[in-house]
């Protein structure tokens, strides 16, 4: 008996029974454990909520083979997109492999969705978020594909492999992964740290202060490709940036031309290091240079994605000398009741050059804290981390930071197309000043066009709503406060009820209004009618904020 299938199915069952209205369409329970899977699936792979992978779905009718799709934040002149497909059996004695017509469908939706140029014929929930991707393409952005094949038994078979390979997919562009149940089971399961060796080339230097220990020296890269061969992405626990092996930026590029170079015994100048936290590193002191450093609880996290592009390089070209190309490494031992914030700061400090998602790394902050006992205050659960268990009455800090940030500081643009910057650049902007009131009405708000976009009435005669959601929300949060005649700041625990209580009254007018007076300002944008405009222009005006001019 396979117990993490049994454990998977128990976690699938609860899903269902805490979020019934996802699956109300839904008769037989066995496709509801099957879409409860692509959930689940979702969520822990990209390490997002339950609530927004529900959201991600495009699983039914003309889905193309996609069961749900992800589209991340530009980064430089890229963007990734994760497309998973599912399938689930029933029967949790039986190990099946990934179907390998299942991946010869998900090979054909991707040639077509990134080609502008093809037809393709898609339902309602895909619809919009391929134009989103086609509208990037057209303003030249390059998109970085992952196809997650996940499932409750084995991988695909060398027929399977025979497809990609024949697929004629650039693999620096696209590339093909397993995921399976116990893949789901590794991550909800809290592993320690690795413990492992380091040797540290010629002279180190070691220093003991505050009651902590570092030791800063040069490793040989091929240490680090051995270390992620063995242990793979269990060394970056604690890294806020995973690495997804499409991040295709300027940095990995210029790491990987530098490693295949006639200048790559130069790589330790060129390469800010890796930084390292451990609970303790031992090494032969009365030994003068070239230390054997065993390191326990080891954590990477700074320096990840280094390492892993370190690793596939080394592994594309292993017949070059890597003999005299190091990396700087910095290791420190930390102890003591503090040590988690501590590593957060240490983490949020040497991750600040590129935009991250920092949201498990600000939870501890008094800030997030106080937002957990405000929202208690009102009859609500707050969840600061992404690791704690999900239920239908909490509402996470992501979908507040959305809420927030869109509806209240006026960004709806940037809510949707800068989330891993939330906890990062505007983290200041949205939280500053915020109490559980104002917060908690956001997400009223929000959650309530996010449900209205999903409506197929509404979309046919409305195309721009899977765009413009944020938009609409932002348009009720201003009609609201100026029903009350206040402030943002006048909303508190004292008129809260009243305020909610008008809102879930009045919503249905409330996003009417906001409605038409937001195609009124499309209407000014474009003269000559909305029902003739092309849809990736429209996802671009939204995604641009072009039309905050014009509200």
């Amino acid at each position: 008996m396979d117990i993490n299938k049994h454990i998977v199915e128990q976690r699938l069952k609860k899903i269902t029974q805490d979020y019934p209205h996802w699956f109300e369409k839904i008769v037989q329970e066995k496709l509801k454990i099957s879409q409860a899977f692509t959930i689940l699936s979702t969520s822990t792979y990209l390490g997002i909520e339950l609530e927004e992978a529900n959201n991600l779905l495009t699983d039914g009718g003309n889905d193309a083979g996609v069961d749900s799709i992800y589209i991340d934040d530009i980064n430089d002149i890229e963007f990734s997109v994760t497309v998973f497909q599912s399938k689930y059996v029933s029967d949790l004695e039986k190990d099946s492999n990934f179907p390998a017509t299942a991946i010869q469908k998900l090979i054909s939706a991707v040639g077509s969705i990134f080609d502008p140029s093809k037809p393709i014929l898609m339902n309602d929930d895909l619809k919009p978020r391929v134009q989103e991707i086609r509208s990037l393409v057209a303003d030249g952005y390059i998109p970085l594909v992952k196809c997650v094949c996940t499932n409750n038994g084995l991988s695909w078979t060398q027929e399977g492999d025979n497809h990609i390979r024949n697929s004629g997919f650039p693999t620096n562009q696209v590339q093909f992964e397993h995921f399976n149940h116990n893949d789901i089971i590794e991550f909800l399961q809290n592993k320690k740290g690795v413990k492992a060796s380091l040797h540290f080339s010629g002279k180190s230097v070691v220093g003991d202060f505050n009651y902590k220990r570092v030791l800063i020296g040069k490793v040989n890269v091929l240490e680090f490709a051995n270390l992620f061969q063995m242990y793979g992405d269990s060394l970056l626990e604690r890294n806020i940036r995973r690495y997804l092996g499409l991040n295709k930026n300027r940095v990995n590029e210029s790491i990987k031309e530098t490693l295949i170079g006639n200048k790559k015994e130069n790589f330790y100048f060129y390469n800010n290091g890796v930084t390292i936290v451990c609970s303790k590193f031992s090494y032969n002191a009365l030994q003068g240079d070239d230390w054997n450093v065993s390191v326990e609880d080891m954590q990477i996290i700074n320096g990840g994605q280094s390492c892993k592009t370190i690793q596939n390089t080394i592994k594309e070209n292993p017949n070059l000398d890597y003999s005299q190309v190091f990396i700087l490494v910095r290791l420190y031992e930390l102890s003591g009741q503090d040590i988690d914030e501590l590593i957060n700061d240490i983490t949020i400090a040497t991750n600040s050059q590129n935009p991250v998602d920092l949201r498990d790394l600000r939870a501890n902050d008094a800030v997030q804290k106080k937002l957990e006992f405000d929202f208690k205050e009102l009859g609500y659960n707050y969840k600061r981390k992404k690791e704690t268990v999900s239920s239908i009455d909490t509402i996470p800090s992501s979908v507040v930071a959305e809420s927030v940030f869109s509806i209240w500081r006026k960004r709806p643009h940037q809510a949707k197309f800068k989330r891993t910057e939330l906890f990062g650049k505007f983290y200041d902007d949205i939280f500053m000043n915020l109490n559980s009131a104002q917060a908690v009405i956001a997400v009223l708000v929000y959650r309530y066009c996010d449900s209205q976009r999903k409506r197929i009435d509404l979309y046919t005669k409305h195309p721009h709503l899977p765009y413009s959601n944020y938009f609409l929300g932002m348009m009720m949060g201003t009609a609201i406060l100026e029903k009350f005649n206040i402030s943002l700041k006048d909303i508190t625990h004292k008129n809260f009820e009243t305020i909610k209580l008008f809102f879930e009254t009045n919503r249905d007018r409330l996003y009417l209004d906001a409605m038409a007076k937001l195609e009124n300002a499309l209407q000014n944008l474009f003269p000559s009618g909305l029902d003739n405009i092309d849809p990736r222009r429209l996802s671009a005006i939204f995604r641009r904020g072009d039309l905050l001019d014009y509200l």
